[in-house]
Order: C-alpha cells, then sequence, then structure tokens
C-alpha cells in the first residue's frame, strides 16, 4: 500500500490524527507532494522520516513558448494577460485581485485579467453560482468591465495549456495559509509564466525571487505593487517565467512517473524500470533544427540558435542518423535530409583533402576555429565514417551513394593521419564498412595499421589498475574499444579482441553504478590516479557507450550486453543519477545534459543525434 497526500493539515483534531496515524502504518510508504507537507507527516503526525518520499504535483511537458502567437489564436493580441485558473470557490481570493486592478489598469490600460474555470460541482450544489455572482458584481462596481473575462468553462488540457502560453503573468491567490499543494500554480510555473501568489506552504517552497513574487493575504495594494513591477520591466517578466520552467523540468509527468516508479520497485523488490516501453522514433527535432544548408548546432531551449552556425561534425552525425531512419522507415524526408547533409559537407571539403569542421550561419568559414590539426582531426575521422555509411548503403539511390564514394576517394589515397585515438577510431568504423566491399578491399592494409596504432597505445598507458589507451577519461570513450572489436571482426586478430574486451570492461566497472549508466563528467574527466568527475554529464558519452555494447552483444551474443545496452539507454529516459528524463517527446530532442542539479533544458543537435542514433540502434536487438 502506498499513499499520496496531496493535503496535509499542520494542525489537524486529534481524530484526524489517529486517522491518518493509522493509515500510515498500515502503508509501505508515503508521497508528500512537498517538502513542507513532508516535514508536517514527521513532527506533527510522527511518521518516519525513511518511510514519506516527497514526489512533486505532475505538470504537463510542454514546449517553452513566448506569448504572442497564442494571444492571437485567443484573441488577446496587443495585451498583457493575467490569468486565474481552477475551480471556483470563495478560498481563490479573486476579490482582492479585482480590488487590486483599477490602479494597475489606469497604468496599464491593456491588461486582460481572465478568470478561467467553472465553479466547483460541490459548491454549486450548497450555494448555486454566489461567488461568481458576487465576483462579477464587484467587477461593475469598480468599472473594470472591459478588462476582466470570466471564462465560465471546464477546459481539455489542450485548451487550459493554450490560455497558459498566451498568459504574460499567473496570479494565485489562495486564502488558506495551510493549502498544501495548488496544482493549478504547478501548471502554470510548468508552462514558464511568472507567478505572483500568496504564501501558502507550497508557494513559499518553490516560488523564489528568480521566478515570481509571494504577496501577503487578503493585500490587494501589495498585488497591485507586484503586478506594475512587473508589467513595467518586461524583460524581468521574461526572465522568471524562463527560470520556472528551468526549475519545474523534475515536476514534468514522465519524471513523476519515473520518481514513483523508482519508490515502487523499491518496496515490491522487482526491477521496475528496466523494462520500458521505448519512444517512438520522432525526427521533428532534427528537422526542426535543419535548415536548407544543414544541421545548426546549438541551440535556445527547442529553438535553432542561428549565430551558433554549424558544423561538420554534427552533419556528419545527422547524416547518418538519416541513413539508418531511411533504412528502417524508406521515409522520403530522411533522403531529403541525407542530400542536405551530403552537401554541406561538400560545402566544407578542401581540395587538398580532409574537410573544414566550422561554417558561419552566414556560410563563412572562420579560420580559428578551423586551424588544423587538432580542431579538425575528430570531425574528420566521423565525416569520413559518415561517408562510408553512406557508401556502403545498397538501399540508397545510387546517385546518393555515388556522391558519398567520390567524397571519399578524395580522403582515402593518400590515406589521412590521426594523432587522436577518437579520430582514429572513427575511421577504423569506416574502413570496417568499406572492407566489405571489393572496391575498397585493400583498405584493410591500413584498418590494421590503425588498429596495431592503437595497441601501441593501450601498451603504453595501460597498468593493472588502469586499462586504456590514454592516461584520462574524457568525452565518447567507448568509440575506441568499439573501434578495436570491429578490427577484430574484419581480421579475426585476437589481440584485437582481447584489448577491446579490457578496455570495455574498465569502462563498464567504471561507468555502470547501482544499475543506471554514469557517463564521465566533462568538468575534469577521469584522471589516472584520480577521483572520476560526475558532472557534467553529456548524451554523446552515453550514445558512445550503447554502441560499443550493441558491438559486443553482436559478436559474443551474451545476454548481459545486451542488459546493459537497456541500462544505457535508460540513461535517456530518466535512469540516470538526477532521476530526470533528458528525452523531450514533446518536441522530439534530448536536453544537452545532466549538471549538479539541474538538466541543461537546450535541445542541440549533438544531444539530439546521440539520443537518435541510440534509439534507431535499438531498433534492430534480437
Amino acid at each position: 500500500v502506498v499513499l499520496t497526500f496531496h493535503t496535509v493539515l499542520p494542525s489537524p483534531s486529534e481524530n484526524q490524527r489517529i486517522v491518518i496515524q493509522s493509515l500510515a502504518q498500515k502503508a509501505s510508504a508515503i508521497i508528500s507532494m512537498t517538502e513542507n507537507s513532508k516535514s508536517i507527516l514527521e513532527k506533527v503526525y510522527g511518521i518516519k522520516s525513511s518511510s514519506i518520499a516527497m514526489i512533486p504535483h505532475g505538470i504537463h511537458p510542454v514546449r517553452y513558448c513566448a506569448t504572442l502567437a497564442a494571444k492571437k489564436e485567443l484573441g488577446f493580441s496587443n495585451t498583457f494577460v493575467l490569468t486565474t485558473f481552477g475551480f471556483l470557490n470563495r478560498n481563490k481570493g479573486i476579490e482582492y485581485v479585482l480590488d487590486a486592478l483599477p490602479n494597475v489598469i489606469s497604468n496599464f490600460p491593456n491588461v486582460r485579467y481572465l478568470i478561467l474555470g467553472v465553479t466547483h460541482p460541490e459548491i454549486v450544489k450548497r450555494e448555486g453560482e454566489t461567488y461568481r455572482e458576487f465576483l462579477e458584481k464587484k467587477v461593475r462596481e469598480l468599472g473594470i468591465e472591459e478588462n476582466v473575462h470570466f471564462i465560465n468553462t471546464f477546459f481539455k488540457k489542450e485548451e487550459l495549456l493554450k490560455y497558459l502560453e498566451a498568459t504574460d503573468l499567473y496570479i494565485a491567490t489562495p486564502l488558506d495559509p495551510n493549502q498544501a499543494v495548488s496544482g493549478t500554480l504547478s501548471y502554470a510555473l510548468g508552462a514558464g509564466r511568472a507567478v505572483i501568489a500568496t504564501g501558502f506552504p507550497q508557494a513559499r517552497e518553490i516560488i523564489t525571487e528568480d521566478v515570481g513574487i509571494l504577496v501577503p493575504f487578503r493585500n490587494p495594494e501589495a498585488i497591485t505593487n507586484a503586478i506594475q513591477n512587473l508589467l513595467s520591466n518586461p524583460q524581468k517578466l521574461s526572465a522568471l517565467g524562463k527560470n520556472a520552467y528551468l526549475k519545474t523540468r523534475k515536476m514534468t509527468w514522465p519524471n513523476v512517473a519515473i520518481a514513483t516508479m523508482k519508490l515502487f520497485s523499491t518496496i515490491t523488490h522487482q526491477p521496475g524500470l528496466q523494462k520500458k516501453q521505448f519512444p517512438k522514433i520522432n525526427l521533428d527535432h532534427l528537422v526542426r533544427m535543419t535548415d536548407a544548408f544543414g544541421m545548426i548546432q546549438f541551440s535556445d531551449l527547442s529553438e535553432p540558435n542561428l549565430e551558433s552556425g554549424y558544423t561538420l561534425d554534427d552533419n556528419a552525425r545527422a547524416l547518418m542518423v538519416a541513413v539508418e531512419d531511411a533504412r528502417q522507415s524508406q521515409s522520403g524526408r530522411s533522403l531529403q535530409l541525407i542530400q542536405t547533409y551530403l552537401e554541406f559537407i561538400q560545402f566544407l571539403t578542401i581540395p587538398t583533402g580532409g574537410f573544414f569542421n566550422v561554417v558561419s550561419y552566414n556560410r563563412e568559414i572562420p579560420q580559428k576555429e578551423n586551424k588544423p590539426p587538432a580542431a579538425l582531426e575528430d570531425a574528420n575521422g566521423r565525416c569520413i565514417l559518415a561517408l562510408a555509411v553512406v557508401a556502403t548503403s545498397s538501399f540508397l539511390p545510387e546517385s546518393i551513394q555515388t556522391k558519398a564514394r567520390d567524397m571519399l576517394s578524395r580522403n582515402l589515397t593518400p590515406h589521412p593521419v590521426f594523432g587522436s585515438a577518437r579520430a582514429a577510431a572513427f575511421f577504423i568504423k569506416a574502413l570496417a564498412l568499406l572492407c566489405a566491399l571489393p572496391k575498397y578491399a585493400s583498405q584493410k592494409e591500413t584498418l590494421v595499421r590503425y588498429c596495431e596504432w592503437l595497441v601501441t597505445l593501450y601498451e603504453g598507458a595501460s597498468s593493472p589498475d588502469w586499462e586504456w589507451f590514454e592516461d584520462r577519461l574524457t568525452y565518447s570513450n567507448a568509440v575506441i574499444p568499439e573501434a578495436l572489436l570491429q578490427g577484430y571482426q574484419i581480421t579475426g586478430t585476437k589481440k584485437y579482441f582481447e584489448i577491446g574486451n579490457k578496455t570495455l570492461d574498465f569502462l563498464i566497472r567504471h561507468g555502470f553504478q547501482n544499475g543506471i549508466y554514469v557517463p564521465i563528467g566533462q568538468k575534469g574527466w577521469f584522471v589516472k590516479g584520480k577521483e572520476r568527475v560526475v558532472y557534467d554529464q553529456q548524451p554523446e558519452d552515453t550514445a558512445a557507450m550503447f554502441q560499443v555494447l550493441k558491438t559486443m552483444f553482436k559478436i559474443t551474443g551474451n545476454a548481459e550486453y545486451r542488459k546493459l545496452m537497456g541500462e544505457c539507454f535508460s540513461w535517456f529516459l530518466g535512469d540516470n543519477i538526477l532521476g530526470q528524463s533528458l528525452y523531450d517527446p514533446i518536441t522530439g530532442g534530448c536536453y544537452d545534459g545532466i549538471g549538479t542539479e539541474f538538466i541543461n533544458l537546450d535541445q542541440g543537435a549533438e544531444s539530439t543525434l546521440s539520443y537518435l542514433a541510440s534509439r534507431l540502434a535499438l531498433e534492430n536487438v534480437s
């Protein structure tokens, strides 16, 4: 038995206390929706802290949007929209907001206050619509009929979210200082809206000065001042809303579900999260980030950041994702994306061999960011791999394969020289694909040369407690052992398998903790002889680990690797150190990484492509 307390009374009657304590004794676990409620359950009701899990009131996962489009759709263009919603009842304190409005309207005549929702059914049974009639009368007496809109409707979710999208400022003024939770307040913050609220417990806990303003109960003057403070400073108003959005991502229903399932699996001693229904493949965000030239590098939340320009690295990743999607879906959209990414690569081709990496949004190639060799090696290696994927995909139109082969031919003879282990690993993976075709059989010699170089790196850096190629683990680590494993598949050379196996085991020991994957943190990495860094964790590393596990499973058939693949992919879906999903089912994008407390909510190219590559690779795992 698990109990969820939406409301926790801080001053119960003796009978109320006995009822709650009796229920708690029969429960395996108790869920409170705020830390304040958890504290009251402990101090007032005597319930053990270890029995209580704080899981917040859920919110709908929505994209952050500015208000303009929704205002236009709802007929509120060129206005400041204030909103209160939910079942109408006397506890909402709306009359004090109405009393505050005349002074606001005198300075901001284009204010519109929307009061959304029907009267609570139990209130209607007892007293009819007396509270609504009281409010309507007050509006007339104050002479603000043009500025206040009662919308007496029980809204469907989509309609409600549209009104929240049109809202500049949400107002929650409950009169009960002991009201534990307000779902309406949670929804407004989750939609990325700044708020003004009275100081009931949840509001005191969640509304810090960077997301809104707390006002005293029954105080129209304070409400007036708070509204005018924010309406007179649009930049502050916008910043508060964005902060509210960022701070509430852990409250989305998928994340609440993850936290609840973890609690359930703890008390039932079942694996729970190891069996998931994986999200459908969704390329919407990939398409959103791609224009006629290529894929934009970064985003602001889910919107492409055009100033960030483009990189070869990202477009090579995108090319491989588009090819795999075309293989699985036979989508014309994917074929068009493949053409776009190939043309982008062609644009960055260096006549003497190799490719530039960075190009600005206005199609200029900056010298500083493209200074060889270090800045280009990994991107060039990944690009050659992407071209090899296209060249060996027989289901693609011949014209597309020919274009890829032409670019490959200029970069295989003479073969490129890589001093980066990761660049060499990408190159080996490319050669492993090409060697399967008679035309490229001679490339086997080059593949062996680079595999032997990785072996030399391993022999120089490894020790009994450090089975690795370098003196540190950094990013995309798993691509290096994967290259040796693929070299083994082509050549049958046992030492490639043995070293690939040892180094993969090393990554597994340091990457999987208590059934979840913990990528190497990018703020300091993992240096030999020192403590590994945990944060920031980025999707690129997870995608590389997923791919090497798949390769090892394919070679050995060992089900343990398939199990680890599931744990690794589940990192994207919330099985991670923060217990929050990085995949955004609304946009189809992937958040940029995990920090010490929060998810980085930008959905850039690298993170989204890392997720998509892993998700597509799940489809053909038996």
